[in-house]
């Protein structure tokens, strides 16, 4: 694999960036093959045994009533069709009222899909992709700017926490007070949280709605608490087997008020968990970053000691910037306190996190042009060093930048 230092031509950069791509598809192929396995060894046994017992009773039945098993064969796949337009052997609510056709909605734009209320008309099919083409991408961008507006929060808890600390510790004076004309993010621009206590976090507040929600769920629906929880997973990740739905039943006691606790908890649920999982990516990231380092040649590590004998005393231009600087070129944020940051393994400040937000639409205007016309993205220094550059918006850039802190951890 080529190695990242100055001796290295652009196109062994091109290599080190597919490397990074490739081993990323490579451990998603084995995670796969590694879950197959093992939901294999667990649930194949139980479906053998389900697909006898019900031969079993098939058998008898058909004894039982005189019936040939073509006839019951035929009724059943009768029966399987009416299941699909939303027909039950026990009364539920019904599917395409508006308060069902809300339901469904929302499992659409949620991209949870749960998949026990389907349009049956080729009209409702047609209607379907472009209504969910419009509104997964709005609920997609809801969701990022949820993620923007929580982060923004946590950074702000845990920033007043380490102020506190630092007081008590004697480090800052406790009359300390930010001045009357310092807003809000300018005073959460100078500390970064680690990204591992905000994964935390998000996932304390996604197990605590989770289990709220299945002490909701367990006595209204009469599901056990696993079962709840299981539920409250497969739905906040927008997983959506349908196995177990939640308000499908035809009456409810105070319907009213729980179809409401059940749009807020899910609602609540699919937010936190999407958040949690776009930082768990960011920790991924890191790990693949950590595995490449790790599987460099010598070649490279000689590479990289000579780069830097070389040029340890050399003023770098993009050493002499300003503080800050959101380059609508290279599309990455230049800090002057870069190099004392990588090591800490800190997220973005929420300063150039939300101001990357105003040049997010001129980076992805200037890339597609630059795409149709046929010319090369250039990239900075900084973003070849990052494991991951590229990327438009401020979810990309906070992403580019951790990866990029923990590149030479």
């Amino acid at each position: 694999m080529a190695c990242r230092g100055g001796c290295c031509s652009s196109a062994g950069r091109l290599n080190a960036d597919n490397a990074r791509f490739l081993l990323l598809a490579v451990l998603i192929v084995l995670y796969m093959l590694c879950g197959a396995a093992v939901f294999s060894a667990i649930e194949l046994p139980t479906e053998r045994e389900a697909k006898e017992r019900w031969e079993e009773r098939l058998e008898n039945f058909t004894r039982r009533h005189n019936l040939s098993r073509a006839e019951l064969r035929h009724f059943l796949r009768e029966y399987e069709e009416a299941n699909v337009a939303g027909i039950r052997v026990d009364d539920i609510r019904p599917r395409w009222d508006f308060t069902g056709a809300f339901y469904f909605v929302g499992t659409v734009v949620s991209t949870i899909g749960f998949g026990m209320t389907t349009p049956a008309t080729v009209g409702g099919k047609i209607f379907l992709i472009f209504y969910g083409l419009i509104g997964c991408a709005g609920t997609i961008l809801f969701f990022n700017l949820f993620l923007e507006r929580l982060i923004t929060v946590i950074a702000y808890v845990m920033k007043s926490c380490h102020e506190r600390q630092l007081r008590r510790k004697g480090v800052l004076p406790h009359n300390s007070r930010r001045g009357s004309g310092t807003s809000e993010v300018d005073s959460l621009a100078g500390w970064k949280p680690s990204v591992y206590y905000v994964m935390l976090i998000l996932c304390v507040a996604s197990l605590i709605i989770s289990c709220c929600a299945s002490a909701m769920y367990t006595p209204i629906e009469g599901w056990s608490y696993f079962d709840s929880l299981y539920f409250c997973f497969v739905a906040f990740s927008t997983i959506g087997f349908g196995d177990l739905v939640s308000s499908q039943n035809i009456k409810y006691e105070s319907q009213g008020l729980y179809r409401f606790g059940n749009f807020v908890f899910i609602l609540m649920g699919v937010c936190c968990i999407y958040s949690l999982f776009n930082v768990i990516s960011i920790v991924i990231k890191q790990s693949i970053n950590w595995i490449l380092k790790k599987l460099e040649c010598r070649c490279c590590h000689r590479c990289q000691r000579k780069l830097f004998r070389s040029r340890r005393n050399v003023v770098m231009p993009g050493n002499v910037r300003s503080r800050r600087n959101i380059s609508i070129e290279t599309d990455v944020v230049n800090e002057s306190d870069t190099d004392g940051r990588r090591l800490s393994g800190e997220m973005i400040s929420m300063k150039d996190f939300l101001a990357s937000n105003k040049v997010s639409l001129a980076i992805m205007q200037k890339q597609l042009s630059e795409t149709a016309n046929g010319y090369p993205r250039q990239m900075s220094s900084n973003s070849k060093q990052n494991g991951f550059s590229g990327g438009v918006g401020a979810l990309a850039i906070m992403n580019n930048r951790l990866a990029e802190t923990s590149v030479d951890r």
